[in-house]
């Protein structure tokens, strides 16, 4: 196929995978006309356990909780900020101040207020999402439907989620095990030098399936493969950002010779990085924080699996919040990693359940949430 003919099918899907991501809504009239009104606050979310990486361990994840009114009702968002995305509380504050979304009048023009807060500035992922995911939950309690219902999803089709395992000791490894006992597949942290003394720490109190994220922490193709060939001995389903995000050669060479799935986390961002994945891994990890919001998780998601690519949907160390929003679109993705909000011990919303280890969606207009 010549490249010609190659960038127009890709120009082709990408039209065809984005053309429809909202339904037709009501004509909006509001009694006061005054415009969106945004609010947010900083927070603090504290952590059951060390969450330790293969780089790094913290206890706490700075997060921003947002809000956003219209004739008085209120849509609830979040940014979640992990000290290695490079979003804080500060730059958070200083995005959002800039905002004037009192100049929409009309809720439901999504796409026209969500691209006024893309162009504002670069970067600010995470804060973009906090305006995406209170916006979606506005206009979902406006209409009175939750947006797996909008999309036309069926929450029947929602994964398993995994439940994350964090480098750590043998002893709080199989703990931490023991209390996810529930769940039916397992994410564990791996490229801290010890891999197979963790799967097999777990392997000795548990045969529940896994999936592994590196994190990039393995940098020799051929080890890495060997490796590879160990996990899958060891029932593990799939590989996450195995080696580093910019070895872009030794990654398609890797999937390209791997039986297991492997899987783009940190070297995909936003949409444009769907077709740079494409052939270099077998999958797609999507999270919110990352790419702006719900908008585009769900044009990235769509791309993909037009793409035959596999899917996974995410989530950083959140609130019920920002969870239950990845959760809307978790019907269509083949894995989901929605835990983020049981790895903390102060969560200010209930939101989705994870019952007998499956995503669970609710009928609650919006992202299905509410206060605590």
């Amino acid at each position: 196929m010549n490249n010609s003919r190659r960038q127009f099918i890709k120009k082709a899907t990408i039209i065809s995978t984005t053309s429809m991501l909202y339904p037709s809504f009501p004509a909006f009239s509001s009694s006061s006309n005054k415009g969106l009104k945004l609010r947010f606050r900083p927070y603090d979310l504290q952590l059951k356990h060390v969450f330790t990486l293969a780089n790094s361990s913290r206890t706490t994840t700075p997060v921003m909780l947002t809000e956003l009114e219209c004739d008085g009702v209120i849509g609830y968002g979040e940014a979640s900020m992990p000290p290695y995305l490079g979003e804080s509380h500060q730059t958070a504050t200083a995005f959002l101040s800039k905002l004037d979304l009192s100049q929409f009048k009309d809720p439901f023009k999504m796409e026209e207020i969500l691209a006024y807060v893309d162009e504002l500035a670069p970067g600010n992922a995470a804060a973009k999402a906090s305006v995406d995911i209170a916006l979606h939950d506005l206009v979902g309690k406006l209409v009175k439907q939750p947006w797996y219902k909008l999309w036309g999803l069926n929450p029947d089709k929602t994964p398993n989620t995994s439940f994350t395992i964090g480098i750590d000791k043998p002893e709080v490894v199989r703990q931490k095990v023991k209390e996810a006992a529930h769940f039916k597949i397992l994410k564990v942290k791996l490229g801290a030098g010890n891999d197979k003394e963790m799967i097999e720490t777990i392997r000795s109190v548990s045969d529940v399936p896994l999936c592994v994220d590196v994190n990039q922490g393995w940098t020799d193709k051929k080890e890495a493969l060997e490796m590879i060939h160990w996990l899958k001995e060891k029932g593990i389903v799939f590989v996450e950002q195995p080696m580093p995000k910019t070895a872009i050669d030794d990654m398609a060479w890797l999937t390209q010779h791997s039986p297991l799935p492997t899987i783009a986390d940190e070297a995909l961002q936003r949409f444009p990085d769907v077709l740079k994945a494409h052939q270099v891994y077998s999958g797609i990890n999507v999270k919110l924080m990352k790419c702006t919001g719900m908008r585009e998780a769900y044009k990235m998601i769509s791309l993909a699996k037009s793409l035959g690519m596999k899917v996974m949907i995410g989530c950083m160390t959140e609130t019920s919040c920002a969870v239950s929003a990845a959760a809307q679109i978790a019907p269509l993705t083949n894995w989901a990693d929605l835990d983020g909000n049981l790895l903390i011990s102060n969560d200010v919303y209930d939101g989705i359940k994870i019952i007998d280890g499956k995503v669970t969606l609710n009928d609650r207009p919006g992202i299905g949430i509410r206060p605590r």
